[in-house]
């Protein structure tokens, strides 16, 4: 009885050996693929160099947080989620980052998103986003800020902002009219306010105190 016991367990823990050689050792379980879902702007071959996968080795022994964090440095890159798809595939899903508005500083134009994050430099404006001229890269992300909490019939009026400091950002709107707005701060507040005074008339409006907003006429 002692011996068939000895050699149920001998059974057992070759068949454990044997199964974790396959999947930690062999190249039964290897990376083949690498395949790269959510991408647009960037190109999957951009992606996948930057993953550096390294493909024969055997799944299991892959670092996906390594590989997560190399791809999460593409300045387009917003959030990054690396999986084995297993037999042989490693599945790298990506969120780009969307622009809100294209920030010019030393002539250069670069997109920036709704966090504040710089992440494409840029030929020159796009046709659908407004301008950010900021002094600072905080004072930019302060104006992103701002844009983000537009409503999108207020939006389609801005031509530019300018952000010289971060607590005195302006809204250049198409046709001359000019926004005061101040700091980032209660922008959600101030962006209802300017939804109802920009249908009236007015050369400047003020919305840096959205509880007492004025409109100069002239």
């Amino acid at each position: 009885m002692v011996w068939r016991r000895i050699l149920a367990v001998s059974a057992v823990l070759a068949a454990v050996g044997a199964a974790a050689w396959v999947v930690f050792f062999s190249s039964l379980l290897a990376v083949v693929d690498v395949e790269v879902r959510g991408e647009r702007s960037l190109s999957v071959q951009h992606i996948t160099r930057a993953a550096d996968v390294p493909v024969g080795e055997p799944m299991a022994r892959v670092d996906l947080d390594d590989v997560t964090a190399r791809v999460d440095r593409l300045p387009p890159v917003r959030r990054v989620e690396v999986n084995r798809s297993w037999p042989d595939t490693v599945l790298i899903t990506v969120e780009e980052r969307t622009a809100v508005a294209v920030v010019v500083r030393d002539g250069r134009h670069t997109l920036i998103d709704a966090d504040g994050v710089q992440f494409r430099e840029v030929p020159g404006p796009r046709r659908r986003l407004p301008t950010i001229e900021a002094g600072r890269a905080r004072a930019a992300a302060e104006a992103a800020e701002v844009v983000s909490a537009l409503p999108a019939d207020v939006l389609r009026r801005v031509e530019h902002l300018d952000a010289t400091t971060m607590d005195s950002i302006t809204l250049q709107l198409r046709g001359g009219r000019e926004v005061v707005w101040g700091s980032a701060e209660d922008s959600a507040r101030k962006a209802q306010v300017l939804a109802v005074l920009v249908e009236r008339k007015g050369s400047v409006i003020n919305v840096s105190v959205p509880s007492a907003p004025t409109v100069r006429l002239g």
